[in-house]
Order: C-alpha cells, then structure tokens, then sequence
C-alpha cells in the first residue's frame, strides 16, 4: 500500500523557506503507530493526516504528529493542511477551510488570491509567570537581558508556550538553552517549549524578531511556529506591549536556521477577550511517498 505525502514550505517567501510541513492527503486507514512512525522517519517539526476525503460536520479531521508526539495543534501544520485541502482536494473553489483538530475546529481565510492563508485560533488562555531569573537561566542569558517591564508568562491558543520579552536583538542571537534548566522549569508548568522575542528586527518590514525552542517535541528550534506566535500574539494585546489593543504586524522567525520566515499576526480585544488571527504564505515545495 502505497501513501502519498506532499511537502509545504509554511511561512515562506519562496520554496526552501519558512517551515517545513509534510501532509499525508489520504491517512485515514493508518493506524496511530503508522503515523507516529511516518512523523519520525520524515522528521519535520509536524506531520499531518487528512482522515478522510471530505468533511464531516465539523470540518476536515485532521492529526498532527512531531517526530515525538501527537499534539492537540500546532500553527503550520494547520495553514500547510488547509493550503492542501485547498489546492488539492477542493480545486481552489472555497475562501475558507476548516480543519477538525483535537483542540477543536480551527478556520483558515484564504486571502489574497491564495498569496495569504490566516488561520483564527482559539481563545487564549493565560498561565503562571515566573521570575525573569528563571527564563534566563533556560536561554543562557543574563537576568538584565530579559525585559523585566514585562512579564515571563505561559500562554496557549490551543498549545501553551512560555513567552520572554528578550531587550536586545544581539541578546537574541546569543541564546544557548541550557536544556538541564529548560526541563527544570518546565517541568512543573502545563507549557513544554519557550518562545522568545526581542523589538530589534533584522528586516524592516517585521516588527519583532522572535525564536522558539521545543526540546520536548524534539524540535530543538522550531523555524516559524504559528501556535507559539499566536500566544505570542494575545500576550502582547494583554500586556499592550507594543501600546495599543489591536495590531496587524509582521514578525520574522527561523533566521538564525537559514529559513527566514514571515508570519502575520492580527490581535484585537473582542466581546471581553481576544481574538487571535495568524497567517503567512504556503509553498509548495514538493512530493513523495511511502510503501507500507
């Protein structure tokens, strides 16, 4: 029995940028061990299974697998499928896709003629904090490096990320995760990977310069993470890091990989929360296939 796989570039400018996304159109008759197995032998940050070949009254089932694990969600893996779903199985003919994760149903907005893919995540939720200390110990930075007018908090829009207000883009680039410290931490917070920023960009047009880090999911450094971007996202409505409720801003990822990537995010405070909107452009990049 052969399984197709398609590979997406997600948050990419061009193929060979952004993060890499492996999706299995057909995987409705593989079984969890098959698609664990899959994930691992592909290796990317996420590998995703469409289980069926039309939606069901929720939208498309779908589930996404890190070489480690499965995960109830995950930012480019969600754009990657739809863009597929898209592309692939629709033909084109929609403006809007929605996929059926564990975390529930997520929509992607087609835009722009296909250019932007923006999935709206689900509402936040706001965690513990720690002391600036603590965060810095795990990036290898000194305390003074961290943005103590801030605060070092968990968040999740389906995933939870530690997020740390970093000052400096220098400081940035110097990050070394102390993994003895990074399992120390996380071990007794619901969060398992950090994602750090700075308000000093390399490219322009960004306005923040932003790296993650996933040790647990065996990710060591994630290229672009919509997920962590997303917390990334309603943290900075929360805290109105950057002055003002409601924002659409572009943030740059994975520079530091060789794959630059670009990741829209669109904040805003709705109905007494926040709604969370997060996009970027899918490549397609290429295909294979396995033999089971």
């Amino acid at each position: 029995m052969k399984r197709e796989f398609i590979v997406c570039d997600v948050f990419a400018r061009k193929r060979f940028e952004g993060n890499q996304l492996a999706v299995f159109p057909d995987g409705a008759e593989l079984s969890d061990e098959e698609m664990q197995s899959l994930a691992r032998e592909i290796h990317f940050s996420e590998t995703t299974f469409i289980l069926s070949s039309c939606p069901n009254d929720r939208g498309w089932p779908v589930r996404i697998f890190t070489p480690a694990r499965e995960v109830p969600f995950a930012g480019h893996p969600t754009l990657g499928t739809a863009y597929v779903i898209w592309d692939r199985l629709l033909g084109r003919k929609v403006d809007e896709v929605g996929l059926d994760l564990k975390v529930g149903v997520v929509p992607v907005a087609v835009e722009e003629k296909g250019e932007r893919l923006v999935m709206t995540q689900v509402p936040p939720e706001f965690g513990a904090t720690v002391e600036p200390a603590a965060a810095a110990s795990v990036l290898g930075l000194a305390t003074s490096d961290i943005d103590g007018r801030f605060p070092v908090q968990e968040v999740s829009t389906g995933l939870p990320f530690f997020i740390v207000p970093v000052r400096t883009l220098a400081a940035m680039q110097g990050i070394k995760v102390n993994l003895a410290e990074y399992y120390r931490l996380f071990d007794r917070l619901e969060a398992k990977a950090v994602l750090a920023f700075s308000p000093e960009t390399i490219d322009p047009q960004c306005r923040l310069h932003v790296r993650v880090f996933c040790d647990y999911y065996n990710v060591p450094e994630d290229p672009a993470t919509g997920s962590a971007n997303g917390c990334l996202c309603a943290w900075l409505v929360r805290h109105r890091y950057l002055g003002k409720g409601e924002f659409a801003i572009h943030v740059e990822q994975g520079v530091e990989m060789k794959r630059p990537s670009l990741l829209y995010l669109h904040g805003v405070e709705k109905d007494g929360g926040i709604l969370v909107r997060v996009g970027g452009k899918v490549v397609a990049a290429g295909r294979g296939e396995f033999e089971l």
